[in-house]
């Protein structure tokens, strides 16, 4: 395995996705795949605490503190050198042992496998969610119209 360079957007993008999977169905599909034997060392266990959420009002104002909740870190190293970092919603210590995993797998020369066994079908998942959320949403839209007199 050797390190490629990535983008950090990129990796915001399958962070993103690993964090908010399903924990059961990560579990499914890292059980599947080609990568469910692999070892990684701990460099910071699972582990769960609390963190500051903060909201804006209208995306734009000053920021302020929501509330805390709770979540899960893990950092490990592959045999070839390669740290993956996770940080998910909950108490959920296996997944965010398997995030971590398939961040740092995501930033080796497997990507792509990573990509076609796992994060392919959580993006496809998550999409599919995200498109019946919006079907269902579009169902309640009322539209107004005005209708002219006649008079000027």
């Amino acid at each position: 395995m050797t390190t490629v360079t990535i983008e950090n957007k990129a990796r915001k993008a399958w962070m993103s996705l690993l964090a908010k999977a399903p924990p059961a169905r990560l579990k499914e599909l890292w059980d599947i795949s080609s990568f469910s034997a692999l070892k990684a060392e701990l460099l910071r266990a699972p582990e769960a605490g609390a963190m500051m959420v903060q909201g804006r009002m209208g995306g734009t104002g000053a920021a302020f503190n929501l509330g805390e909740m709770t979540v899960t870190r893990c950092t490990l190293k592959l045999s070839c050198g390669t740290t993956g970092h996770s940080m998910v919603q909950g108490r959920d210590k296996q997944h965010a042992r398997i995030a971590a995993i398939a961040d740092a797998l995501m930033q080796t020369d497997q990507a792509t496998d990573v990509q076609d066994e796992i994060l392919g079908h959580l993006a496809a998942e998550a999409g599919a969610q995200a498109a019946m959320r919006a079907a269902k949403a579009a169902g309640t839209k009322v539209e107004f119209f005005t209708m002219v007199r006649g008079e000027d």
